[in-house]
């Protein structure tokens, strides 16, 4: 029996959406939460998926609670999915997270919330998004998927930096996507 068929190791599904507009991309602040993994960090948006929710049933959920932005389905396009073994290793925690993209409306652009429970919001230009305080992996599949490519990968850490990264980086922009 392996452990996670022995209940020693666990992982957690999870969602990261990243809104664009104009060459920008909405992205969150974590607040500074001594209990935050994240904190000080900036993410897309997103989180765990609820039991038996999809993940593109979380990445709508999450936009909502986090941005107050309630999306059809249909404007979100995958970008894939990466693997974080041991990411929480004070947990036995891996993660594995699906990436989505969606574009806002100019119309839609007032109603997004500057701020949630977790952090704050910032529209960010592209260009600058490098510059952030991100998680070092980041770095790996975010260009690509900014470029509204796809990625498909596995990112390892240790310390909370980047020991080994697997990635594969698709090219067809609406991959996957439903219509």
């Amino acid at each position: 029996m392996n452990a996670f068929e022995a209940g020693s190791r666990k992982v957690i599904p999870a969602v990261l959406v990243y809104l664009r507009a104009g060459g920008k991309v909405l992205m969150i602040h974590r607040a500074t939460k001594a209990e935050d993994f994240h904190a000080g960090r900036w993410n897309g948006l997103g989180g765990k998926l609820e039991p038996r929710e999809s993940p593109a049933e979380a990445a709508r959920r999450e936009l909502r609670e986090e941005a107050g932005l309630d999306l059809k389905s249909e404007r979100f396009s995958p970008r894939g999915s990466i693997y974080f073994p041991d990411f929480k290793p004070h947990k036995h925690e891996d993660w594995m997270v699906f990436i989505f993209t969606a574009q806002v409306l100019d119309r839609e652009l007032s109603s997004i919330k500057s701020e949630c429970d977790e952090g704050k919001l910032h529209w960010i230009e592209d260009k600058e998004v490098s510059k952030l305080n991100l998680w070092p992996g980041d770095h790996e599949f975010l260009p690509q998927v900014l470029a509204e490519g796809s990625v498909q990968g596995t990112i390892w850490y240790r310390d909370q930096k980047v020991e080994r990264v697997e990635m594969d980086l698709l090219v067809a922009a609406n991959h996957g996507r439903r219509l």
